[in-house]
Parts: structure tokens; sequence; C-alpha cells
């Protein structure tokens, strides 16, 4: 009975005297059948009292009740359509020339790799390939190969902050300038460097009306409001002053870039996999979007900066989550590291496959090591974050390699490092030939300076060795990720999802954002007083045909 079906609340006063006339063979009963019409996403969706039952209709009319036929029904609610587009800031879509208010962000060394940016650029879809810590040859190839595939986009590079290897983010915006690549993700970065300044003002210029035209896009992802408002002015003045004075940027630039901000879009990062503070993203958004606000009204810019959330988001409840605290975009991470696409070995997908909510902890970071930066890694199967904070603890303590007595170094050879320092350190220098060779000439001048990067040898092959599946080096293996990837396992367990082998990119995003936009329409007729069968309440990946 209708009773058992529906807990109703203050209905009677919600659409009084209105009533719904439309063909019963529309209309569903049954708890499965509601679903269906709950997930018809693209129409709208009348929520009916007939027959003592809950029933739902996708089709039909509203009625006042001196109109009632026979055939008609007391319309409860009236939901309109909800396609996954209306998620999320449509400037978002129109600005980047994409479907969904969804973005798959970088994960370094090629694990965004070019394969899982097509196959999301190809339905629509902005994603990020990960350049960071790629030497130049290697990003260049990245970017022939997505510019061949997607040569109208939608596409995006990842210029992370090199603070230890300054020729790498100076490299990766000169190959970035050269081959026009329109959209930056700017990520790690704890203070403007000229290097992002230069590509952001190289893409200002003003149309014949003398509007201003933005050619070099920039996304930031920060998770600090001192950098969010970095991002959020104009580019400093000193860079500019510098830049003109060296021919680097025209007049009109200069000048068109104290009218803009640094970056069209800010990432929130929350509690992610890789570089993070760790943030409650309930706490962080709402505060990085009245920032936002403040500087709109200090600035009055004539494109209004976007705020989008990350880290953590890897279920439908999260992005609506997120939408519902005011994001333009979601951003995922971890949850794409899993997917058939992505630039890492089958035994790291097969391992995240497992993973829970709390099988993740802080390490010690190779690109940021002397600094004491830490980011979030998988602990579950893996040694690797416990050797790292050994390897820290040890350059805190001395001031060189030779300072380190001998019982520890003979330990961190055989148990850690599984070479000898005299071997590591040729190998150190013929790696840092490639990407910064200033840094070998430093090290071979200040000795706690070549013990940090004889230890960073460990920290960077680690996340190499998990890419290329290295035999023998299984307990070393430094796999990024964040508690969203356990989330992610306990939504999609018992379905198609389970199995690493159908994780297709595409279809994760579609998966989450069908079912925010489901979980929405749930959320409003709970608003609304109508409490629906404990099957439509959660959302679960099925397999659309």
């Amino acid at each position: 009975m209708f009773s058992n079906q529906l807990k109703k609340r203050n209905m009677e006063s919600l659409l009084p005297g209105l009533f719904w006339n439309g063909s019963d063979s529309e209309v569903a009963f049954q708890t499965s059948d509601l679903k269906t019409k709950l997930l018809n996403l693209d129409q709208p969706c009348f929520i009916l009292e007939k027959n003592d039952q809950l029933a739902i209709s996708n089709s039909g009319e509203t009625v006042a009740q001196k109109s009632v036929s026979k055939d008609s029904a007391k319309l409860l609610a009236f939901l309109p359509p909800m396609p996954v587009q209306n998620l999320g800031d449509e400037d978002f879509l129109r600005f980047h020339r994409v479907s969904y208010a969804y973005f798959a962000g970088s994960m370094a060394n090629g694990i965004s790799s070019e394969e899982l940016v097509i196959a999301l650029g190809k339905k629509g879809i902005l994603s990020s390939f990960g350049a960071g810590g790629l030497i130049p040859s290697r990003v260049e190839s990245a970017i022939k190969k997505i510019q061949s595939a997607l040569p109208k986009g939608p596409y995006a590079f990842n210029l992370i902050h090199s603070p230890s290897e300054e020729a790498l983010e100076k490299n990766a915006v000169d190959l970035f300038i050269k081959y026009q690549v329109q959209t930056i993700e700017a990520s790690a970065f704890l203070d403007l460097t000229t290097h992002v300044v230069r590509y952001r003002v190289l893409g200002l210029a003003k149309d014949s009306k003398g509007n201003i035209i933005i050619n070099n896009k920039v996304m930031a992802k920060i998770s600090r409001k001192e950098v969010a408002t970095k991002f959020m002015e104009p580019p400093p003045l000193k860079f500019l002053n510098q830049m003109l004075e060296k021919d680097e940027i025209s007049k009109e630039q200069h000048e068109i870039a104290q009218k803009v901000p640094m970056a069209d879009d800010i990432t929130v990062e929350a509690d992610s996999g890789g570089h993070t503070d760790n943030r409650p993203l309930v706490v962080l958004l709402p505060t990085i979007i009245e920032l936002r606000d403040q500087i709109q009204r200090k600035y009055a810019y004539s494109q209004k900066i976007r705020v989008g959330a990350g880290g953590g988001i890897g279920t439908p409840e999260a992005a609506l989550g997120a939408f519902a605290m005011g994001a333009a975009y979601v951003v995922t991470g971890s949850v794409n590291q899993a997917c058939v696409e992505a630039g890492t070995s089958e035994h790291v997908k097969h391992g995240l496959s497992l993973v829970g909510i709390a099988d993740v902890m802080m390490a010690p970071a190779s690109d940021m090591f002397e600094m004491g930066v830490k980011l979030q890694v998988l602990k579950r199967g893996t040694l690797f974050p416990m050797r790292a904070q050994k390897l820290y603890e040890i350059y805190q303590q001395y001031g060189s390699i030779d300072e380190i007595p001998a019982d520890e170094r003979d330990k961190i050879q055989k148990m850690i490092f599984q070479k000898n320092l005299e071997e590591i350190w040729r190998e150190t220098i013929e790696f840092f030939s490639q990407r910064d060779p200033e840094l070998i000439r430093k090290a071979e001048a200040q000795p706690k300076k070549k013990m940090a990067l004889i230890f960073r040898w460990y920290l960077g092959l680690s996340s190499h060795w998990a890419n290329s599946n290295e035999p023998g080096r299984e307990m070393d293996y430094q796999i990024w990720c964040g508690p969203s990837m356990g989330a992610f396992n306990d939504w999609s367990r018992d379905t198609y999802l389970s199995n690493p082998e159908n994780r297709e990119v595409f279809d994760v995003a579609n998966q989450i954002m069908i079912g925010a936009a489901y979980l929405y329409r749930i959320f409003n007729l709970n608003v609304l007083g109508i409490q629906l069968p404990e099957g439509l309440n959660h959302y679960k990946p099925v397999k659309f045909k």
C-alpha cells in the first residue's frame, strides 16, 4: 500500500489542487521501474499518488482540480529535467568547450597518460597530461601525440612547480608556448614564478573591438588562501616589468596583464593523492569561494574566476556535495590511476582496486625533499612510505653522506637502495645531466645537497618502478593515492566496475556524473518531504548499452 512505500511530510501544502493527466502505460510503480524513470535525466519527473501507491511518469501534463478526470492522479511533486550538463558552472563548459563540469587532473610521470587524455577529450571532457617529472623530450612527444588526436581539444598539460629543478619548469613552459598548448594545470606552487607568469602573459591579446582575449588558460590547483590569492590577482608588476625590459612580452600584453587574473580556474585541492595539505573540502571550498568573491569585488574582472573542487572526489555523493557547496567543476585523480588508460602497471591498478579509505599515508616528496614537503601515497602492499621517511630522518640528522655512521649506511644500502652509494651517485649524475646539470655542480660543492640528491634517487625511481612494474621492487613502489580510491572501491563493489579491467576512464567519469545528477533528484524529493523506497536512495554503477 501507499503508506508502506512513501512517507509524507506536509504533503498537502506542496501542490494543493494540482493533478496529473497522462497515459497509464507511462506510469511506473515498481521500485526498479521508478528508478528507471528517475534516471531519465533529460526528462521531467511527475511524482504521483495513484491508486494509493507512489508512481512516477516522465510525461503527461499538470491540471487544476476542476479539470480532473478518472485517469488523473494526485501530483505530489514535479522535477524538471536534470541533464548532467546542468551540474556545475555553465561558463566552465563554454570557456573550455567541454560537455561536463568535470576535470581529470594530472598525475605526474605520465600516469595521466596520452591515452587517458585522448579518451576523455574525444568525449568532450577536459583532462591534464601528467608532465610533472618528465624530461622535455618526453613532454614534447606527448604534446605532438595529443594534439594530433585532439586538434580542437579539449586537453591540458600539467605545469608542476619545481623549486629544486627550475630548468624542468622553464623547459616545460618553453614547450607549451612553442606548441601553443592553450590550457595548463599549475600545481604544487608555493609562489608565482616567472615561468608560469610568462606563459600566462604571452597568451594575452585584444580583438578588433578591444576585447581581451586569453589564449593561454591557467587552472591553478591550490590548498592555501595565500597561494590562491596570488593566482586570483593579476600577475605581479615586478615580473611584468622584468619581462618587458627583456622584450619577452609586448607593451600591450604588459597593459592587459594588469586587468586579468593569473588563473581562470582555481581548483581547491582537499585530501588528495600526491601533494596535499589534507584539508577538509567542506572547510576549504567555501573559504576559497568567499576569497574569490572578495577579489572579484576588488578588481571587477570581466570574466569571473571559477572555483572547482578536487581531493576526495571518487563517488557521485562526493561530486554532488562539491557542486552543492558551489563548486564550478569537480576534479578527479586517484580513481583515474586505476583505469585501463592510466600510464601505470597492471600490478598497481589491481592493487588500487583493493584499497580502503584508510590504506593511505603521508611520505616525503622527491621534488621538494629538502623542504620537508610530503605527499599522500598508498601504504597497503608497499614499504615505500616508511623507507622514505627513514631517509628523510637521516637527512635531517646528518650533514653529509660521510657523517652517517657506517652501520647505518650499510643498512640503507642493503635494505633500501639495494646498491652501494657510489654507484647511486654515478647514476644520479647521469640522471640530472639530462634534467638540470646545475644541480650536480651545486651538489659537488655542498655535501648535504649531494646527500639529498642521492636520497632523491630512491624517491624518484620508486614511482618509476611502480609504473613499469619493476620486478623485485614491489615493496618499494611509490603509488600516489588519496582516500577517494577507497570510497570508489566501496561504491563500485559488486558491480562491473569492481574489476579493474572494466574501468575505462570515460565510463568512470560518466558514472560519477550521472550518479550525482540522479542523487540531486533524490535530494530534492527528500527536501520536499517525499521519502522514497530504500532501493531508490542510492546510485550504483549501471552498465549502459
